[in-house]
């Protein structure tokens, strides 16, 4: 979230849905040798609950796949138990947890058909 997102923009790793001129939710994805790296998602308040965050996950994998990545990876803070239950629902697994950048960390995966 301490992103510097003019930077993560003109890396090309940032896309955005947009309604009616506002956005409503923003995924970041970030290229790494093995996999793809879900780094951040976000649905604005108002749109939560629609179905965006499903689509920007479905997305995600998409993405991944078309890059020939076999493995998607994300962390979601420890304390998001609704986001961790989210996740498996869809076929992530936990890897591990730990402390990074400050933060407890729940580290999953999910393995893609390629």
């Amino acid at each position: 979230m301490l992103d510097d997102y003019n930077a993560r923009i003109s890396e090309d790793v940032v896309w955005v849905i947009e309604e009616a001129s506002d956005m409503a939710g923003v995924i970041v994805l970030l290229p790494r040798p093995e996999y793809l790296l879900l780094d951040n998602i976000a649905v604005a308040p108002a749109r939560q609950g629609s179905g965006l965050g499903r689509r920007l996950l479905a997305f995600a994998e998409a993405e991944a796949v078309r890059r020939g990545y076999r493995e998607i990876r994300l962390y979601t803070h420890r304390t998001m138990t609704e986001n961790q239950r989210l996740y498996a629902a869809i076929g992530y697994e936990e890897t591990g947890r730990g402390t990074q950048a400050g933060y407890e960390r729940v580290f999953m995966r999910k393995r893609l058909a390629v």
